[in-house]
């Protein structure tokens, strides 16, 4: 039985086959249960539904409950700009629903699961069957999955949360560390204290700084998030050179 209720954990729950996972996890584990898109039909105890806007009505929820909440751009939006937008954020949901989690939820821990990113070659690729593979897409916010990844791990750092992930895959494109999901509900607390107190070196800072100084040289911003509309004012040589710097964190 989890018995720490000093660490906060958000359970991110994508539509990988992995995600299976998650229905057998016991709810008392999680602060909050944020599924995407169509994640929620993993367990029905979920806390937050987040899907973008073109998301089909066909695939939502018939009904939810009084203490569930379904997230949209309105709400997410508002969570990316905050963080730096989502040019620099990454125009997928995995990434989106984490800032929105670190921005609203603010918990000690974002763990992810079925969010690898990673599609099998045969069978299915989504847990509810074929689906077509999002972040894949030729998109000039996702040259570099890592890339984003490691920014996402950054900014939760510095907001003194811990990114992490559950899979049970052996490849991701998450670049957080992997966590077996029995370790953390046994010892949530011992999760955080160790992943906290690992010093940043020097170069790994400066390397921040410089990732951060080129976004503010960049200027790239698209406050609506439909980044899509003026792709002439971003620049995807650019936007490579700046994963780059990422990267090196």
């Amino acid at each position: 039985m989890y018995k720490d209720n000093t660490t906060s954990i958000a359970l991110i729950i994508g539509s990988s086959n992995d995600a299976r996972r998650a229905s057998q996890w016991p709810k008392d584990v999680f602060k909050y249960i944020v599924a995407i898109n169509n994640a929620w039909r993993i367990r029905a105890d979920w806390d937050f539904l987040i899907h973008p806007d073109d998301f089909s009505p066909n695939n939502k929820p018939a009904t939810i409950t009084a203490q569930q909440t379904i997230i949209t751009s309105d709400d997410y939006v508002t969570a990316q700009n905050a963080l730096g937008g989502v040019v620099y954020a990454g125009g997928t949901m995995a990434f989106t629903a984490g800032y929105w989690a670190l921005h609203v939820l603010k918990p000690d821990i974002l763990a992810f699961v079925g969010c690898d990113m990673v599609y099998p070659s045969s069978g299915n690729s989504h847990f509810y069957g074929q689906g077509q593979a999002d972040p894949l897409r030729d998109d000039i916010t996702l040259q570099s999955l890592e890339a984003k990844s490691k920014r996402l791990q950054v900014y939760a750092q510095e907001r003194h949360s811990v990114c992490i992930n559950v899979t049970s895959l052996a490849y991701s494109r998450l670049t957080f560390p992997n966590i077996d999901i029995r370790t953390l509900t046994q010892s949530p607390h011992t999760v955080l204290h160790k992943l906290q107190q690992v010093p940043l070196p020097t170069n790994t800072q400066d390397a921040i700084k410089k990732a951060k100084e080129r976004e503010q040289q960049l200027g790239y911003f698209a406050p609506s998030g439909e980044y899509w509309r003026t792709l002439e004012q971003f620049n995807a040589s650019e936007l490579y050179e700046l994963d780059q710097l990422w990267l090196n964190t």
